[in-house]
């Protein structure tokens, strides 16, 4: 597994990384076992970074990152968020709140100091107001978190967050079938030294090439019940993109697929190749998902010739059907 320093932190960060959304049973049931499973698999693949937030699951995804990431030592780099709670979303944020979410936050985690805090998709005007960053210095000052940044929903927020000269990361939706990104906010980002987390790397896993049109998803995964925005922001389930369209669209670039590569390595080496990028977060269900992720580190760049038909094929063929801020 490769790695790529985060930011300003000098955390040296895997490539590809774990995200835990899932492990909140926000894309279905997951048994603890399972569970154990897949951070096993992570670890022995050299992944050392695992994402997180306290609402995933109520807090229980959190709770199991602490559970089987607290106590090792040397320990992996632990990122979470703040800022989608009840009464805090969408606009009970102060001091005492990011306070004493943080506090029951480094419970879960087990930890004395979270390495870095995510304001959490928070709005738009809150960010501009800039009051929420020094209340996040202030946390930091008093020990518990290391370093901040920002998960966001559009460039123009992405460039909000980025005026915070000691901002840390971004968190973005970056993928094939979401290449706003790549003519303004990737560019600015690394001339700030500002370490890009790519989350959705598989647009919720319509570029892994699998699904159909008649496929379903558990009454509790958010990709039945917000396929269509109807509980927050679309582009957080499949990109924005309808479900059937983007069923059709990933079959195309399944075709596109070269060899020695799955559909799903093939579109999360794309994100790699951007040299902005820190590190991917797909997600994981079962231990054989994140060893297969993980192989995405090794793995050639695309070449020229793919990255540009890529590109013309997300303009011609992909933006006009992307709904939702972006």
């Amino acid at each position: 597994m490769k790695t790529r320093t985060l930011g300003n932190t000098g955390f040296d960060i895997s490539e590809v990384g774990l995200g835990c959304w899932q492990l909140g049973g926000d894309f279905g049931p997951i048994d603890s076992n399972t569970i154990e499973e897949i951070f096993a698999a992570a670890l022995d693949s050299g992944i050392n970074f695992f994402d997180t937030a306290d609402v995933y699951g109520a807090g229980a995804s959190e709770s199991f990152v602490g559970q089987h990431l607290g106590s090792l030592n040397p320990k992996p780099v632990i990122a979470s968020k703040y800022g989608r709670g009840a009464g805090t979303y969408p606009d009970g944020y102060s001091l005492t709140d990011i306070r004493d979410n943080l506090k029951r936050a480094q419970d879960r985690l087990r930890c004395d100091s979270i390495d870095l805090i995510q304001l959490h998709c928070i709005p738009t005007e809150v960010m501009r107001r800039g009051e929420i960053f020094d209340w996040l210095r202030t946390v930091q000052q008093e020990k518990h978190i290391k370093f901040f940044g920002a998960s966001v929903e559009t460039v123009e927020e992405g460039l909000i967050c980025a005026e915070q000269e000691d901002l840390s990361s971004l968190q973005v939706i970056f993928n094939i079938f979401r290449q706003k990104l790549v003519d303004e906010l990737l560019p600015m980002a690394a001339e700030k030294n500002i370490g890009i987390i790519a989350r959705l790397p598989l647009a919720s896993g319509l570029l892994s090439g699998k699904f159909k049109a008649d496929t379903q998803f558990d009454k509790t995964d958010h990709r039945n019940f917000n396929k269509d925005g109807e509980a927050f922001n679309v582009g957080e389930t499949f990109a924005g993109i309808p479900f059937t369209k983007g069923v059709e669209l990933a079959g195309r670039i399944k075709e596109l697929t070269p060899e020695g590569y799955t559909t799903a390595q093939m579109a999360m080496r794309w994100i790699l190749d951007h040299p902005a990028v820190t590190t991917i977060i797909p997600g994981a269900s079962r231990a054989q998902q994140a060893v297969e992720n993980a192989k995405v580190s090794e793995l050639p760049s695309l070449s020229a010739e793919l990255h540009a038909e890529l590109k013309g094929f997300y303009k011609d063929e992909v933006a006009a059907h992307i709904r939702g801020v972006y």
